[in-house]
């Protein structure tokens, strides 16, 4: 069974970077596509980045265009989400999942993100 293990949150300043992994056990992570969500006190889930499970196909909610870099390594069973620039409205706790779409039932332990100065 898949069990993906997120890493790499912390505290950031603004303007500063991040790079959050996925990473995954029990299965391939090749077969399916990876969403990055994030959970802010206060507002409901929601899908911050979507890669393809071939790394082709990549899509970025509005707020982080630009700024985001979503990427996959199969060989490594990994998905990482490189985070620049990034705002306090970042600030949250990230999840990754086997699918791009909400709702999603199996979230992991998610890693915290916080930007402050």
């Amino acid at each position: 069974q898949l069990h993906l293990v997120e890493s790499g949150g912390g505290l950031a300043q603004p303007g500063g970077s991040l790079r959050l992994t996925c990473g995954a056990s029990g299965s391939t992570l090749n077969n399916y596509d990876i969403g990055w969500f994030r959970l802010a006190p206060g507002k409901v889930r929601e899908g911050v980045s979507c890669i393809g499970s071939a790394g082709i196909t990549k899509n970025y909610v509005e707020s982080v265009k630009g700024r985001f870099i979503i990427s996959r390594d199969n060989a490594k069973n990994t998905a990482y989400l490189q985070m620049n620039n990034l705002k306090p409205e970042d600030s949250g706790t990230y999840y990754c999942a086997p699918t791009c779409y909400l709702p999603y039932p199996y979230w992991g332990q998610g890693t915290q993100v916080t930007v402050s100065s």
